[in-house]
Order: structure tokens, then sequence, then C-alpha cells
């Protein structure tokens, strides 16, 4: 592709989190042209359509047809991934697809697989990680300002959700690992390394529904560094973030859901002494979305966002494993 051309996206499915989120972000971004989004029932596709100024297409195949769409947005559940993603690599579209990616590492790898044969980009959609605050406090930890890394703590938890909410349905890949737990198993990577291993977990399951509600894990680095990682939709909110070295430590509040108008708050801790710095407000959704196209249109790293994938991945079905020993 040339640098100088848009890229066209279609939506596949119109769920809510994509309109609040990703879909205006699509929208706003000069480098991007949206040109269609598609659901299953016709009335919802005009419905999102009309909203954000594109064109409705009734199924989901019927926009993978189309030859004049480049890359397609996927914020279906995780368990539809392998067909609705694979779908889209085989139509010769580049995906950024809804975190989490996959129930199990073995669909993400055969998705990785099949964008890596077809030189297509493969995302997965974790926008805080490109939020401005994660810069900062990278930073300060090259800086020295914390000393030596030796550990993280990382929460994020929520109210109960409506009994008809998707992600009490095990079989759409439901449960709070897959839904809250994967963006501190995604923050203990960033700061700790992507050598870690699960070393144990604990699930909390609802007899009910079958899924987890809740859970905790201990990651750990070859080089010793550990992290403390808790989530759940059970309990009062909780988004945090504390990476703990030899000499402070560093907290951000919102760690993972910082709206475009918040200006975050970072505290820095050294001995005796409490720094608390406001931030910029920064959009992670933009950010992300940016990067989706430029990496497309100027034949960046297509491989790297896979391998990421894969990581995160196997962490999830670490946890899953540990937890059931």
């Amino acid at each position: 592709m040339k640098a100088d051309r848009l890229l066209n996206v279609g939506v596949v499915g119109c769920a809510a989190i994509a309109q609040r989120t990703t879909i205006p972000a699509l929208v706003a971004d000069p480098s991007v042209r949206l040109v269609a989004v598609a659901s299953r029932s016709r009335d919802k596709a005009e419905a999102v359509a009309g909203r954000f100024g594109c064109e409705a297409v009734t199924g989901y195949a019927a926009l993978l047809a189309r030859d004049d769409i480049d890359a397609v947005y996927v914020p279906l559940p995780p368990a539809l991934h392998p067909e609705w993603v694979g779908r889209a690599l085989a139509a010769g579209k580049h995906v950024l697809a809804e975190k989490p990616f996959a129930v199990h590492r073995a669909e993400a790898a055969e998705l990785v697989a099949a964008a890596r044969a077809a030189g297509l980009l493969l995302m997965e959609n974790f926008a805080f990680l490109h939020h401005g605050q994660h810069d900062a406090v990278r930073a300060l930890i090259d800086e020295g300002a914390i000393g030596e890394p030796r550990h993280l703590t990382s929460e994020f938890g929520f109210p109960p959700l409506p009994a008809a909410d998707i992600r009490h349905d095990p079989a759409l890949g439901g449960g709070a690992l897959l839904d809250a737990g994967v963006y501190t198993l995604r923050a203990a990577t960033l700061y700790l390394g992507t050598e870690l291993t699960v070393r144990g977990a604990s699930l909390r399951t609802d007899p009910g529904t079958g899924v987890d509600v809740g859970g905790a894990a201990l990651v750990a680095e070859p080089g010793g560094r550990t992290g403390q990682l808790a989530f759940g939709f059970d309990r009062a909110y909780q988004c945090t973030c504390t990476i703990w070295g030899s000499e402070g430590s560093i907290t951000l509040d919102r760690a993972f859901t910082a709206p475009p108008t918040l200006r975050p708050l970072l505290r820095l801790r050294r001995q005796d002494l409490l720094e608390e710095r406001v931030l910029p407000a920064g959009h992670q959704f933009a950010s992300l979305v940016a990067e989706f196209a430029r990496t497309i249109l100027e034949v960046g790293d297509l491989k790297g966002p896979g391998e990421d994938i894969l990581r995160q991945a196997e962490l999830v079905d670490a946890v899953r494993d540990a937890a059931a020993l």
C-alpha cells in the first residue's frame, strides 16, 4: 500500500463497547475511512451506520466479501474470533481484534500463523498500552527514579454485571480472567518483560453460570522479579498498577481505562517523599487506531503484534492451568 492512501476499514459486529471507544476513533483518524459496519440484524447495522456515517451491511460474511475494504475491526466475543478473524484473514483483510484475542493459545497460534502466511497485520485491541501515562512510568523507571524494579501489583475489577451480559456465558468466552484479568497480565508483561511464567493462580467460579467471576495470579521472570495480579467482576471498582523498586515505587490509579479527558495522577514514592504528578490527558483508542493504520499503510512491523498475542494467550492458559491444580 502507498503511504499516502487511506486505510479502508469495515467493522464486523456492533458491540456497545466498540461504539463507545474504537469506532469513534476509527472515524476521527485522518488516515482511516470507515466504509461499513456489519451486524446479523439489518436494523442494528443501519442504526450504527447512521450514527457513524458509513454503509450498513447485513451479515459478517457480506462485509468480508467486499473488495473496497482493506482491514477490519472485530469486536465480537472471543469465542467467535477463530471463525471470523480466520475468515477475515482468508479474505485478505488486516485485522484489529477486540481483547481478549483468544480463549486458548492454540486458537491464537492458528490465526497468527494464518496472518503471517498472508503477510497481514493481526493486532489485539489493548488500548491502554498506547496511553502516555505508561510512557511516563517507563521513562521514570529508565531514569532510575525507583531504582531497580522488583515487583508489580496490578488490580482490575468492577461490580457485578447484569445477568444477561455475555461475559456470564462460557460458550462465548466469558469470565473475569478473559475480561479483566487479561489487562493485569498484559501490564505484567509491559513492566516485567516477556519471559514471565505463572507460579500460582486461583479462580473463583460462579456455580450458576460456570464462569470465573474473580481470581488472582502470581507471576515471575527469570531474574527474580515478581508480580501479584488480582481481577474480577464481583467487587468494588479498582484499576491500578504499582511498580515497586529497590528505592521507591510508582502507582497509577486508572491504569487501563483512562478516558480521553482524564489527566491521570502518577504517585512517585521514595523513602519519606511522596510526589504526585498530574499527567497530560491522552486518547488511548485514537493512539491505537493511528498505530494500526500507520503500520499497514507504511508497511511496518506486521509480525511483532502477533508475538504479543501469542505471549498473552500463553499466560492466560497458564493461569487456568495453575488454578486447576
